[in-house]
């Protein structure tokens, strides 16, 4: 079982930035590919990023390539998504995610979900 816990979301204007964070415990952090993935009100939820468990390999939804960046500390058991150059449809819960397989981190399928933090941009 791996426990996920999202922080740093916030209000931003447009054109400015926010850095999530993700706080893993439970089973080895570092066994697991991670990603982050949002929802929007009435829409479905998307993948916005992921990373593999060494970070070496990453993946970005087109729409934030560019913009926003995922890393990974294994060693403090954390994932983060530096988001730059905000838009008022990046407007969404964003959710951190872990899966032992690095081919589900673009899927809704992956294993262990957090709750979410909010991301609001004006604009």
């Amino acid at each position: 079982q791996v426990h996920l816990v999202e922080s740093g979301g916030g209000l931003v204007q447009a054109g400015g930035s926010l850095r999530l964070s993700c706080a893993a415990s439970g089973r080895t952090f570092t066994s697991y590919a991670m990603g982050w993935f949002r929802q929007a009100p009435g829409k479905e939820r998307e993948f916005v990023a992921g990373i593999s468990w060494r970070g070496i390999n990453t993946a970005y939804a087109g729409s934030v390539e560019g913009r926003f960046t995922i890393s990974r500390d294994n060693a403090k058991n954390t994932m983060t998504l530096q988001m730059n150059s905000l838009k008022p449809e990046d407007t969404a819960v964003y959710y951190c995610a872990a899966d032992p397989s690095y081919s589900k981190v673009r899927t809704t399928g992956m294993a262990y979900w957090g709750k979410g933090t909010l991301v609001t941009v004006s604009s």
